[in-house]
């Protein structure tokens, strides 16, 4: 039997940061002479290939996670893993591991503790580090002093203490100048590992100093020259020709501008000149991080203060004098100014919003908005969700003060719904992220109410009256006929995005949605594209259309039936014919909630659809329409009936409660053999009266009813199938608006327990006798197989109660008729 302690999974590191698998084995120890010294050994379980062999080194730092977890570092940016199956087998590796570097196995990291406590030990006797003199033919020595010191958190300590307190970044900067001049390659490998050690040392004064005028651009060189490259990098010479600095507007601050461009450098250093850190140098580079945020906060508070410098930045982007290149720089500044505001606290990214707000940045935008360049466009859009992200309450205070002074065309926000319908992208990017910010302006859940006003009111009357119109244009454009008049994928791409946002609005908007529907006969229009040729807009139509039902409004339903809507959904799903798709599925599901759901469109789908529908036989869902609109039928016919139906329900008439207790405590009292024939229990003054006129009508029903069973056994024989649709049945057109759903004949017997068989709960027992055998037509099974709804099963239990009335003892009889 295999050892499921010592079996394991390999993953070395990759370099987005992620663990690659690279295959299960079984892990053991032992001396290889090749290597010179005691080895990992990892075997596939699959062929016995050997998947990883690692030497065990006296100073390498593995560290044990989660107790079934050993991580180290096999060289610069080579980082493995083994995960084990059992934390046995994981402590039996760790101790071995820790035998061969001298160190207890209680220990989690086996170079950082022993260390500190020797460092503990011996510090009284040696509180610095004497670091080597900083020459040429010392830089190896000086390297691996830094090399040994990085695990350690006290000797990283030390060690930069020793290079601030003795100013030795210079000094190493000054041999980077003489190496490079006398193509010193080693002594430049040397440089280049001593100075990433200095920044892994995580230390704020000594990037003070590295990052300082003077003395970045060598610190940048050093990192030029990588061992691991065979050619050294040319950061240096991008940073300083291809790379330039543009003053939109001239920075009069000198701080301010050098504060630019050291953030500036230092973020190159960080995303392009210094490798990805291992896993164990990933928390050393935090104190640069931080170097980096607060620099961009330092920028962006100095530009805040700066009126002077903000009222000629808004006063030249709304200059129509102002050229489209110069326009482009500033906006694309203004653009990067809010991003930087990202990174600020809350209290101050508030501050800096209202201070943009207070310059006038929403006109400058609207005016940016309405030119043809389509990158500064672009810009324009991406300012406009910072401040649509941060509040959007602003926005919309404005664009309804504006509609006061200004005409519908030139309104903020139906700019933004043109550029969302005018968008070039074939794959609608920009429209896709446009739309995402009108939903957040018309979202009533981010809108304020006051004691004096409410925003939403205000807003929502706002929109309907000026902007739905430009929204709906397109749709009301493409759909004045039987079919899209544009049917490429772009425009319906586009259409979707316009459904997938009207959809919001039926959800989340009240009356205002519902007058704009109904008085534009929108739903009508809508319905035009599900005779899209893509399935995708189709569905959205569908989608819409649900959401209007599903809010069981009968204004809505009213407006439905007046106008014939449920034509375009019909025709649809007989021309998707036999296909087992999200189309033929959508279409059942909302006749399905009609049934259950709907009364008044039960009636109108029958009396208009039905001989077009009454074939399909793979789901219930029409017969059950059908069998729906004809119990209502019945209680419309006959009102008295419906009501003896209730009494039924309750199994008694209504009388007094303490009569009702006494009469219980009377039943459950005495026994059957004690009371004669025809002898009630209850008095006879607590009859009602009029018993036999009533009970005149309930005979006449139950007859009604023993009729009304043997046809819809016969129905439900034929319609009520369960499981899936089988794909291969085959859609016959007999006729232009009928259509017929069937396949060849053969034999499938339904299970007895299975949903939607006669026999199962959710059908409910139609008759005492045997059922009969159900045969699906060529294998169909149904797609959609719901149960019957509660008012069924209710009237299906009402006949039950009926049939054992007529088996009960007279006593008991009478008690129920009492």
């Amino acid at each position: 039997m295999t050892d499921t302690r010592r079996r394991v999974k390999v993953y070395t590191l990759n370099e987005d940061r992620q663990w690659d698998d690279r295959g299960t084995g079984h892990v053991s120890s032992g001396y290889v002479d090749r290597l010179k010294g005691t080895s990992l050994l990892v075997r596939a379980e699959s062929d016995g290939s050997l998947l990883l062999e690692s030497k065990i080194n006296t100073n390498t730092a593995y560290q044990k996670q989660q107790d079934t977890l050993i991580v180290w570092s096999e060289a610069e940016n080579y980082d493995l893993a083994l995960s084990f199956q059992e934390k046995a087998g994981c402590d039996e590796i760790w101790e071995k591991i820790c035998q061969v570097q001298g160190k207890d196995p209680s220990v989690d990291i086996t170079q950082d503790v022993v260390d500190e406590l020797e460092e503990e030990r011996f510090d009284d006797m040696s509180p610095g580090l004497e670091l080597p003199p900083c020459e040429l033919n010392r830089l190896e020595d000086l390297a691996e002093l830094v090399a040994s010191s990085l695990p350690s958190p006290l000797r990283r300590e030390k060690l930069a203490l020793a290079v601030e307190n003795e100013g030795y970044i210079r000094k190493l900067l000054e041999l980077f100048r003489v190496c490079e001049d006398l193509e010193n390659r080693e002594g430049l490998h040397h440089l280049y590992e001593i100075i990433k050690g200095i920044f892994l040392l995580n230390r704020t004064a000594l990037f003070e100093v590295m990052f300082s005028d003077e003395c970045i651009m060598d610190v940048i060189g050093c990192l030029e020259f990588d061992p691991a490259l065979q050619q050294p990098r040319r950061h240096r010479e991008f940073l300083t020709k291809t790379a330039r600095f543009k003053e939109v507007i001239p920075i009069s601050d000198p701080e301010l501008r050098q504060k630019i461009h050291q953030t500036y450098r230092v973020q190159y250093i960080q995303d392009m000149v210094l490798p990805t850190p291992s896993v164990f140098e990933e928390n050393m580079l935090s104190t640069l991080h931080s170097f980096i945020f607060f620099n961009k906060v330092e920028i962006v508070g100095m530009l805040q203060d700066d009126e002077k410098f903000l009222t000629d930045l808004f006063a030249q982007l709304t200059d129509e004098a102002t050229d489209d290149d110069k326009r482009h720089e500033l906006v694309n500044f203004l653009k990067e100014f809010c991003a930087f505001s990202q990174t600020l606290q809350p209290q101050n990214r508030d501050a800096f919003f209202k201070t943009l707000s207070n310059m006038g940045i929403l006109p400058a935008l609207e005016v940016i908005l309405g030119m043809d360049d389509v990158q500064v466009r672009g810009a324009a859009t991406d300012i406009f969700s910072y401040l649509v992200e941060y509040n959007p309450s602003m926005v919309r205070e404005f664009v309804m003060q504006e509609s006061q002074q200004n005409d519908d065309d030139i309104l903020l926000i139906n700019l933004i719904i043109e550029h969302m319908i005018c968008d070039t992208d074939p794959e609608l990017g920009g429209a896709v992220q446009l739309m995402g910010l009108l939903r957040t302006l018309v979202d009533p859940e981010n809108m304020l109410a006051t004691a004096n006003k409410t925003e939403k009111t205000e807003f929502l009357s706002f929109f309907y009256k000026h902007c739905m119109h430009v929204l709906s244009a397109p749709l009301l454009a493409n759909t004045t006929e039987e079919k899209p008049s544009k049917d490429d994928f772009q425009t319906s791409q586009l259409l979707a995005l316009i459904l997938e946002l009207l959809t919001f609005c039926v959800e989340h908007h009240t009356y205002h949605i519902k007058n704009y529907i109904i008085n534009k006969d929108i739903l009508r229009r809508v319905l035009v594209l599900t005779a899209s040729q893509h399935a995708f807009l189709a569905l959205c139509a569908l989608r819409f259309m649900r959401r209007i039902i599903g809010l069981k409004d009968e204004f809505y339903n009213r407006y439905i039936m007046r106008n014939f809507l449920f034509e375009p959904v019909v025709k649809a799903f007989l021309k998707n014919g036999s296909r087992y798709n999200l189309m033929n599925s959508a279409i059942i599901e909302m006749f399905e909630y009609v049934r259950v759901d709907v009364k008044s469109l039960t009636a109108h789908i029958i009396e208009n659809y039905w001989k077009a529908l009454e074939d399909v036989d793979y789901v219930q869902t029409f017969k059950g329409l059908k069998l729906r609109y004809e119990q209502q039928r019945e209680r419309q016919d006959n009102p008295k009936l419906d009501s003896m139906r209730s009494i039924l329900r309750n199994h008694r008439f209504r009388r007094d409660a303490r009569t009702l207790e006494d009469e219980e405590e009377m039943w459950f009292n005495a026994d059957e053999e004690d009371l004669e024939d025809g002898e009630a229990v209850v008095r006879p003054s607590e009859k009602m009266k009029g018993e036999e006129d009533l009970m005149e009508p309930i005979s006449k029903f139950m007859e009604r009813k023993k009729l009304k069973e043997a046809d819809d056994k016969e129905v439900l024989g034929k319609s009520t199938l369960s499981g899936r649709q089988n794909p291969s049945f085959k859609l016959s057109f007999s006729g232009s608006t009928k259509s017929s759903l069937s396949s060849p004949p053969s034999s499938a017997s339904l299970n007895p327990g299975s949903p939607g068989s006669p026999e199962s709960p959710s059908s409910g027992a139609r008759s005492s006798g045997p059922t009969p055998a159900v045969t699906t037509k060529g294998g169909l099974v149904g797609l959609v197989d719901y149960p019957d709804d509660d008012e069924d099963e209710e009237e299906d239990e009402e006949e039950e109660g009926e049939s054992k009335d007529d088996s009960l003892p007279p006593s008991k009889k009478s008690k129920l008729n009492s």
